[in-house]
């Protein structure tokens, strides 16, 4: 049990490596098939278009910085506000509800905020690219 007492970096490390992962899949898809309904949505409240390319930061750049442990903090904080963002601009109305099952209906979004904000407090840990002593 000692051991798994002390593998918080190893915790770090999984939590960048699946928020990141998981994210970027959806930054591939706004990749193959373009921020359009991104824009649609910027749009129409009231936003200037090229908002929506910043989908690609939070979705894309974002994500690969946390998988890399490179900036965690700053890349973590940016996923959080991109998550912000998504919430407000495509699920505000879903904020105090509950989906079929029980389950918050913004459970992922929330996983995806509270994850980032996370490593937000934490950073990326012993095993980050950021770290100087991960090569010593």
């Amino acid at each position: 049990m000692k051991a798994l007492e002390r593998n918080t970096d190893l915790g770090l490390l999984i939590l960048r490596l699946s928020l990141g992962v998981l994210m970027i899949l959806h930054g591939i898809s706004k990749l193959m098939y373009g921020p359009g309904f991104i824009e649609s949505i910027v749009t129409s409240a009231g936003l200037p278009s090229f908002i929506a390319y910043g989908v690609y930061v939070g979705e894309v750049i974002a994500p690969i910085f946390i998988i890399l442990g490179y900036g965690t903090r700053v890349a973590a904080a940016i996923f959080a506000f991109n998550m912000i963002v998504a919430v407000g601009l495509v699920h505000g109305g879903d904020i105090f509800t509950l989906n079929e099952t029980g389950g918050w209906t913004l459970e992922l979004q929330g996983l995806y905020f509270f994850g980032a904000l996370a490593l937000v407090f934490t950073g990326g840990g012993k095993y980050a690219l950021s770290n100087k002593h991960l090569w010593d």
